[in-house]
């Protein structure tokens, strides 16, 4: 076929950036060096990356350029999924630059505007930047405040000047609110692309897939057929070395309120017109604006902290004795929510959330639970090992999507029991599955927004937990529980008095 004739919106070729720079501040931080270069490699090496393409980094070290670019090698070596390749490297590093200094100092932000246009002249970089604030949000004033004064902020025209914030997008509604407002003094809403590393995975894309392009799911995907949902993000690990930020977070601000009611939304989302941004996003908020937090927050809540043990054939330290943790710190490290989404179609299904340290196993997974038969024509024990049927999409670490149903036990008597189909990313494609930054920051490039949640889905999240978060601030200490266990009793009995119980992923 004539190149003449293939169509620019054809979704399934490779999505190419245009000329543009990537500016990284906190560039020294553990992010920057496992996952932001490494990604930014990785595009380059897929020939997902222009030629004019540039990436600075910004950060106090007494650094030159050359430092700097060692310090990217060095983090593509260990951690980039794609070879290393000697031309791909020296093209790329060519338009490495670095610049040195503090977030307050105006001269410093004075040497990033005059590299960005060095760039434009020297790389071709056609006047387009992202900036990357991979910093804690406590910095985000003084950048922000820094790109404006500098003119670093204002994208000349034809061009664009985009800023990416991580999470967390704040620590309650009221700081939500107050981040947002100093961003947005500086960036319209459409160049505000705010991570959340979850919506980048492939296994969470195909949630939409799997609901919106098949007949068979989308029939039964309601409160008519669905018993209850359960949403779970299990670590095997304690908080290791991210005290400093952890205490006084915990596991609800940390992963409940963005991730996991991310999933919560993609899941119980009504159909969009269409996948343009504002589309989805509407979906999504409809959703959060429509979840309802039990009358009982005693009842329709759990939070606990993993104690001392012994996991993995290995003793490992409780939460009030890791590092830099403070004496009778009440950080849960466990949390769990009931929840329901007040619609027509998701009237009276519970939606169950649940993330912890120090657990069974890692993984993350989303559990639709299916209602019983209404009538088994089956002799009496025919069906004792029959459950309820399960799709469960598995976002990490074996991604793929398994579905539980009853069949027959081969033998002469009709025995039913549950058995499993399973789909698995690695067996089913031979491609690659992109690592999610290296998705988002491609996206970031093209100013494709649909993966990045806008500030009304957060604060529609923030509306949702903040009560929570003030109820267990007068309700004592978290419970205790196992290392190597699923959590705190409170949490088991919070399903078990629906006749509920959690899944064993």
């Amino acid at each position: 076929m004539s190149a003449t004739l293939r169509d620019p919106e054809d979704r399934r070729l490779p999505r190419i950036a245009g000329p543009c720079g990537l500016v990284i501040f906190g560039v020294t931080g553990d992010l920057a060096k496992r996952k932001l270069m490494p990604a930014v490699y990785d595009l380059a090496n897929r020939g997902l990356l222009p030629p004019a393409f540039a990436l600075t980094g910004f950060a106090r070290r007494d650094w030159s350029t050359d430092d700097f670019a060692q310090i990217v090698h060095d983090a593509v070596r260990e951690h980039a999924r794609t070879p290393f390749d000697e031309r791909t490297w020296e093209h790329l590093a060519s338009g490495f630059r670095f610049v040195q200094g503090e977030f307050d100092d105006d001269a410093a932000f004075d040497q990033l505007a005059r590299t960005v246009a060095d760039l434009d002249a020297e790389r071709g970089t056609g006047g387009n930047h992202a900036f990357y604030l991979s910093v804690p949000p406590s910095s985000f004033p003084v950048v922000c405040a820094q790109l404006a004064r500098s003119g670093l902020s204002k994208a000349p025209s034809d061009t664009w000047r985009r800023v990416v914030i991580e999470k967390p997008f704040g620590h309650d509604l009221a700081s939500a609110k107050e981040l947002d407002e100093v961003v947005s003094q500086v960036f319209a809403e459409d160049s505000v692309f705010r991570i959340d590393h979850y919506l980048g995975k492939e296994t969470v894309q195909n949630i939409l897939a799997l609901r919106f392009a098949n007949q068979l799911f989308e029939p039964i995907w309601n409160a008519h057929y669905v018993d209850h949902v359960q949403i779970t993000m299990a670590e095997d690990i304690g908080i290791g070395s991210r005290a400093g930020y952890y205490d006084g977070i915990g596991a609800a601000r940390d992963v409940i309120q963005n991730h996991l009611l991310q999933l919560l939304a993609l899941t119980a989302m009504e159909e969009p017109v269409s996948f343009d941004p504002e589309a989805l996003r509407a979906e999504k908020e409809k959703v959060l604006s429509a979840v309802r937090l039990g009358a009982d927050l005693d009842t329709t809540t759990a939070r606990g902290q993993y104690a001392a043990g012994w996991q993995g054939g290995e003793q490992v330290r409780g939460y009030l004795e890791e590092d830099a943790i403070p004496e009778g710190s009440t950080t849960e490290t466990y949390a769990a929510l009931r929840l329901e989404v007040d619609t027509r179609r998701w009237a009276g299904v519970p939606f169950y959330l649940r993330a912890g340290k120090r657990l069974g196993r890692r993984v993350t997974e989303i559990a639709v639970v299916f209602k019983r038969a209404p009538h088994l024509p089956f002799a009496l024990g025919a069906t004792e090992e029959l459950g309820q049927n399960a799709l469960v999409v598995r976002v990490q670490p074996d991604e793929g999507v398994t579905i539980r149903f009853g069949a027959k036990v081969p033998g002469t008597a009709m025995e039913v029991r549950d058995v499993t189909m399973d789909f698995g990313y690695g067996h089913a494609f031979t491609e690659n599955s992109p690592e999610a930054y290296e998705r988002l920051i491609l996206d970031v490039l093209l100013g494709d927004p649909p993966l990045f949640p806008r500030q009304r889905e957060v604060e529609l999240s923030w509306e949702i937990l903040d009560p929570v978060t003030a109820h267990w601030a007068t309700s004592g200490p978290p419970e205790p529980y196992r290392p190597g266990s699923w959590g705190p009793r409170s949490a088991e009995e919070m399903l078990a008095r629906d006749g509920n119980t959690w899944r064993m992923p």
